[in-house]
């Protein structure tokens, strides 16, 4: 057994993997909470197990309207596990940020809820770390009829959330997917976070599978950092395409996803085409995990930046038979483990 070098930032796995793309109309059933669970916590490498789970606040998982002795139980529940509440996924869709008012006050009703929960968990001493994570609930077509118009009306939406998040002591993270309409390109990912500027409650999810697709411009030609025809063989050319998407977005980032990808997209059910989660031992891969999340956890200086006080996993739309396989966690946290050795600190 050996001891891991860093104890910072702490390691979760994503429990929306078990919701995300199953159910009724796709090809494999949900996976529930509790297994999600039990799974994370059975994952052990070198005597090195998960910290945590990042949850969906969305039934079948934890329902949005959760009750005090609903989240009492959960607590409960992730404490015999040893495990802590990170960063909460709001169930937001449904409230376009550019619909009516109605949708509008819609969406800032969900994130405050979201923010109600996440209070009541930290009450509880279940979470130490986490934000709040919001989407712009509009697809790139859509708001590509106005992009101007519609940037700012999410703009404003997204600072109305910001304005319940701080009466909860919240922070809010908006996903950098290219599935979401003013998000969907790393350039207007930046305009939209300047255009809210609040800097202090609103920050940048960032997926390492999801984001590697804004340099390909999927949804975003113009914004592309790499060519349609780009070779892989290419290290040079990656490495300073992939160091620009970070410099542009890391300082905005306080959420983070340790992820594999293999430069496709993929969608399922209901979710819509979206950077395509892998395995971390994936020969398709085109990520150096360790070395690529360091774009993101470390600063010009070449030292960590300690902004983020926890990792995530996110392995959104893998099978069901890959996720019920042990194997898959102790890899998974494996991969994570490198990252923080890579990448972490020491705390006490």
């Amino acid at each position: 057994m050996t001891e891991s070098q860093n104890n910072y930032p702490k390691l979760h796995n994503a429990t929306w993997p078990g919701v995300v793309g199953k159910g009724p109309d796709t090809p494999e059933p949900i996976i529930e909470l509790n297994q999600m669970i039990e799974m994370t916590a059975a994952a052990e490498v070198d005597g090195v197990k998960f910290d945590g789970v990042d949850l969906f606040l969305m039934s079948p998982h934890v329902d949005i309207d959760s009750t005090d002795a609903d989240l009492e139980q959960l607590a409960e529940n992730l404490r015999a596990k040893n495990l802590d509440a990170g960063s909460l996924v709001a169930p937001v869709w449904g409230n376009a940020t550019t619909g009516d008012e109605t949708e509008r006050a819609g969406f800032v009703t969900q994130v405050k809820k979201a923010c109600g929960i996440g209070k009541k968990l930290r009450e509880l001493g279940v979470r130490p770390t986490g934000i709040i994570r919001i989407d712009s609930c509009i697809d790139p077509a859509t708001w590509a009829q106005d992009p101007e118009g519609n940037t700012a009306l999410i703009a404003d939406t997204f600072r109305r959330a910001c304005d319940v998040a701080e009466e909860h002591g919240e922070r809010l993270a908006a996903e950098g997917e290219i599935c979401w309409g003013g998000m969907h390109s790393w350039k207007e990912m930046v305009k939209l976070l300047e255009a809210v500027d609040r800097p202090q409650t609103l920050g940048f999810q960032a997926d390492m599978a999801h984001s590697m697709l804004y340099m390909l411009g999927y949804n975003a030609p113009d914004d592309a950092l790499l060519p349609p025809d780009f070779d892989w063989n290419d290290k040079p050319a990656f490495e300073a395409a992939y160091n620009q998407l970070a410099t542009a977005l890391r300082p905005w980032t306080t959420d983070f996803h340790v992820a594999q990808n293999d430069g496709t997209v993929k969608g399922q059910g209901s979710h819509d085409k979206t950077g395509k989660h892998c395995l971390p031992t994936d020969p398709n891969g085109k990520l150096n995990i360790p070395h690529h999340a360091g774009y993101w956890l470390r600063g010009d200086d070449g030292e960590p930046t300690k902004a983020i006080r926890h990792l995530c996993w996110d392995g959104c739309m893998f099978s069901n038979e890959i996720m019920m396989a042990p194997q898959t966690w102790n890899d998974v946290l494996g991969a994570m483990i490198a990252v923080r050795d890579a990448h972490g600190w020491q705390e006490a």
